[in-house]
């Protein structure tokens, strides 16, 4: 069974855990991983890129010439494709672009996906994360105390009361928050470290119930 150092918010190690086989040691499938993620790019595609076809530009109802003896082509509309102001052929029309995975398809990509952080060195975590109030300056002291460089996903089981921890890292650029229960597959695969309170950690495996603040992703 894989275990991860547990270390508080100055970097002293404090526990050693056991992570559930099931969430993991999971089988790293990249198909997976790649379908959901592109249908969580889909689902946020608004879908409303259109252009007019012949029939929907305005004017041109008459033919421009008659039909023979003038040394020209034969046209029937100034508003035909090939001509500079006319409709678009085979143009796009708004559709939906949303692609279909199921529940367990996002469950096991995302097992995927944290497996995968967890051999590569990504995972990390801290046993909890409190301030008393908002504070930027003790959000990057965090960061440089546990060594977390790059782009850091901070996952929490829920929003916080106050929300301090939230406000005390969302001016940091490189630092990106996630509720487990909307914690999504891009998230863990596009940052370079992946911070889990105990709390979040305990939700992802089902220890303790997560608190609803949304839908699960796809894409993100």
């Amino acid at each position: 069974m894989a275990n991860v150092a547990v270390v508080d918010a100055s970097g002293k190690k404090v526990a050693q855990r056991e992570l559930a086989a099931d969430v993991f040691e999971a089988n790293v499938s990249v198909p997976l991983m790649h379908q959901v993620v592109e249908a969580g790019r889909a689902a946020i595609r608004r879908g409303t890129h259109a252009t007019k076809t012949r029939g929907e530009v305005s004017g041109g109802g008459r033919k421009p010439w008659r039909q023979k003896g003038t040394g020209r082509s034969r046209q029937g509309s100034i508003r035909a494709p090939q001509w500079a102001g006319g409709g678009v052929a085979h143009g796009p029309t708004p559709r939906d672009h949303s692609l279909r995975v199921n529940k367990k398809m996002k469950r096991g990509a995302l097992r995927s996906a944290l497996t995968d952080a967890l051999r590569s060195g990504k995972l990390a975590v801290v046993d909890e994360l409190r301030f008393e109030e908002p504070k930027t300056r003790l959000a990057a002291g965090v960061l440089d105390a546990l060594e977390l460089a790059g782009k850091v996903l901070l996952v929490l089981p829920g929003p916080t009361e106050d929300g301090a921890v939230e406000k005390s890292f969302r001016n940091m650029s490189d630092v990106r928050i996630a509720y487990v229960p909307a914690l999504g597959v891009y998230e863990v695969l596009a940052a370079d470290r992946v911070l889990f309170t105990q709390a979040a950690l305990d939700a992802v495996e089902g220890r303790t119930a997560a608190p609803q603040t949304g839908t699960e992703e796809d894409a993100g």
